[in-house]
């Protein structure tokens, strides 16, 4: 209940500071629109902003689940193959250095206007912090369980090592997944919306890229209002359900 109290005066701040901006700078609407302008073309719109924000939504999920399954799999995969590790962990690396938003139109030539090339922007953004984390935590076992395994398994090979993976590594490397996944629902919704820009026929960052060209700023914001609610709400929900999911991860903060 603190919580939400908390969100609704930041957020009611937020507002009141960005009306006083407004005022005080006396810039013109099709620039910066006041909030009430903004809440006003949202209520207006708002079957048509809905519409896109489904398929926004869809595509941000989409991309969470295929992103996070993919950095999972890759992690696991570098750690059970020390060899494959030492040749691709630095090739994974290096791909970051590619910006995201260029592949973009390279995606969307390859799998079309639709979803697919839009899930494909989000999972991408998503796959690296996914495997990232989740490679740390496995490689960052607590070396006195590892020892203890070893000696009540029969050695480190075969379904040994599996059984120490499986029942060792893998859950103690959890809290680190969770912060990967944390960071990968923060930005999930910025690969589907670039890929919207590039090509799509629906979607918030297709309206909002519309709304520009048509100079209407006020149902620009109304979109870009819509979309950083649903990235809170994704965020926020996820964390929620890592919270039930890892009880065993104490909130060392929660108190201060």
């Amino acid at each position: 209940m603190q919580t939400t109290w908390r969100a609704l005066i930041s957020f009611a701040v937020l507002l009141t500071g960005w009306q006083v901006l407004v005022w005080v700078t006396g810039v013109e609407p099709y620039i910066l629109p006041g909030p009430w302008l903004v809440l006003q073309s949202l209520a207006g719109h708002l079957d048509l902003i809905a519409k896109h924000a489904a398929v926004t939504l869809l595509e941000i999920i989409l991309g969470l689940i295929f992103g996070s399954a993919m950095g999972v799999l890759s992690a696991i995969s570098l750690s059970w193959f020390p060899g494959v590790r030492r040749w691709l962990l630095p090739l994974l690396v290096v791909t970051q250095a590619i910006p995201v938003f260029a592949l973009a139109p390279v995606l969307v030539l390859w799998l079309g206007y639709g979803l697919a090339s839009k899930v494909m922007m989000a999972s991408l953004i998503i796959f690296f912090p996914v495997t990232a984390a989740f490679l740390d935590g496995l490689r960052r076992t607590e070396p006195g369980w590892l020892d203890l395994a070893r000696t009540m398994t029969a050695g480190g090979h075969g379904s040994g090592r599996w059984a120490i993976l499986r029942h060792i590594r893998i859950p103690a490397a959890l809290p680190a997944l969770a912060s990967g996944l944390r960071v990968a629902a923060s930005v999930a919704p910025i690969g589907a919306v670039v890929g919207e820009w590039v090509g799509s026929s629906a979607g918030l960052g297709y309206l909002m890229l519309h709304a520009n060209g048509r100079m209407q700023i006020d149902l620009l914001f109304a979109a870009l209002f819509v979309l950083a609610a649903m990235a809170v709400a994704i965020y926020f929900t996820l964390d929620w359900l890592l919270r039930r999911l890892l009880p065993w991860q104490s909130d060392t903060l929660a108190n201060e």
